[in-house]
């Protein structure tokens, strides 16, 4: 999936490194579980479980991000079902390097416009930790819309949510 300035492509084994240097980073894993940073055994075993998921639910999954130019990595983004739901969730997890350049609202309105229009998904939610505000904003300015709170990952989360034919800019 291409957009003005990234390109989103399915993760391959190759990827661990970059995905070790996002998830090791306490400031990327602030708001993410307990905060705590992953180790390399633990990003493995979710890379393998990632790359599972474009199998098991075509059109979903986990994608990693680059700069179009110079293919720089700069995080993921996802179009996923929340455990133990039917929900749809739109997610991002970007390197410090990538924040406030407008990089999470362009990967986020792309995935919101693939689950509608290619998908036919009918809502997509959006989650964040209480405090995460930079996500909070990243999410409106995407277009879900604030709907309070909901009971996901075992904890309450912040909940912002859209439904296909509500305006996605």
């Amino acid at each position: 999936m291409i957009t003005e300035r990234l390109e989103l492509r399915e993760f391959r084994p190759a990827d661990l490194e970059h995905l070790y240097r996002l998830d090791s980073d306490p400031r990327v894993m602030r708001y993410i579980g307990d905060g705590s940073v992953l180790t390399r055994a633990s990003v493995a075993e979710a890379l393998a479980r990632v790359t599972k998921y474009y199998r098991n639910y075509p059109g979903l999954g986990v994608w990693s991000a680059e700069e179009r130019d110079g293919h720089a990595f700069i995080g993921w983004f996802c179009l996923k079902y929340v455990p133990k739901t039917v929900e749809v969730e739109v997610g991002y997890r970007l390197l410090p390097d990538a924040w406030g350049r407008g990089y999470a609202t362009e990967g986020a309105r792309a995935l919101l416009r693939h689950g509608f229009a290619d998908l036919g998904v009918a809502r997509i939610i959006g989650l964040t930790h209480p405090d995460n505000l930079a996500s909070q904003r990243v999410l409106a300015k995407a277009g879900l819309r604030d709907a309070g709170w909901g009971r996901y990952y075992g904890r309450d989360l912040r909940l912002f949510a859209v439904s296909r034919g509500e305006s996605v800019e």
